[in-house]
């Protein structure tokens, strides 16, 4: 799914979704549909992207700040947790639901009813060092680097100055510690998803679904990893929050099975 587009069908392996970044309400009727190559059949990896917060609504970086759900995030969860299991009717065993370390994926765990999500410390966020917190023109401003891009630029492009470490006040109240350092580059961040892959994929060819609940950026990297293309190609894969993608295997090939569903 390309960014920019608020309302697109996208049809992968079979599987036809259709999205409205703007939709809140559980309106989706999808029909299940095997990933499985010929012979035994292989799991799905289910990536689950968490509910809204201050920062995904206002476009601050946010990376490994440990910032809870909006109330609208919360319901975002409950909600696709119901898309989820309606679409994956057998569920997933207690050794397969693994979430990131971060509060608004575990919130969206809990919530979306995976209850015995373990923690997978690899599935944090992509770490945004200075632009932690800040808008992309905000970070354009104070860098000096003109139309700055996480994807084309990365947070190592900017300066030593911008590091710092500063508490914000989100408008529910609550007090967030931001802390900005040197981050990640796109290469680093795809590298930590090979060992979510790898983690994971024993489960998968024992036939077992997966879910993963954690990140917009690093799961759309991570789906990148696992097609075998460039990391770059993960900007053009929209995944909205509390939104939920499938990957799987198709006559030998790792595919995507839906998107952004």
């Amino acid at each position: 799914m390309l960014n920019g587009l608020n309302n697109i069908d996208i049809k992968v392996n079979g599987d036809l979704c259709t999205t409205d970044a703007t939709d809140t309400t559980d309106s989706y009727e999808i029909q299940d549909v095997p990933a499985t190559c010929s012979g035994a059949p292989e799991g799905r990896l289910v990536l689950l992207r968490h509910g809204q917060t201050a920062w995904s609504e206002s476009g601050q970086h946010t990376g490994r700040t440990d910032i809870p759900l909006t109330q609208v995030g919360r319901n975002q969860a409950i909600s696709a947790g119901a898309r989820i299991r309606q679409a994956f009717p057998n569920g997933f065993s207690e050794d397969c639901q693994f979430v990131s370390p971060l509060i608004r994926a575990q919130q969206t765990a809990q919530l979306a009813g995976f209850s015995h999500c373990t923690p997978l410390e690899y599935a944090a966020e992509w770490d945004y060092g200075c632009a932690e917190g800040r808008t992309r023109k905000d970070v354009s401003a104070l860098s000096g680097v003109e139309s700055w891009d996480v994807w084309k630029d990365g947070p190592k492009a900017l300066p030593d100055f911008m590091s710092d470490s500063c508490q914000e006040v989100l408008p529910s109240g609550e007090i967030v510690k931001v802390v900005r350092t040197n981050g990640e580059s796109l290469q680093e961040v795809s590298n930590r998803t090979q060992k979510i892959i790898d983690s994971v994929l024993p489960k998968l060819k024992s036939g077992k679904d997966v879910i993963i609940v954690a990140h917009a950026h690093i799961l759309r990297i991570l789906a990148t990893r696992w097609l075998g293309v460039d990391a770059s190609y993960a900007r053009l894969l929209r995944l909205d929050t509390a939104h939920y993608s499938a990957l799987g295997t198709y006559k030998g090939d790792r595919v995507i099975v839906r998107w952004n569903c």
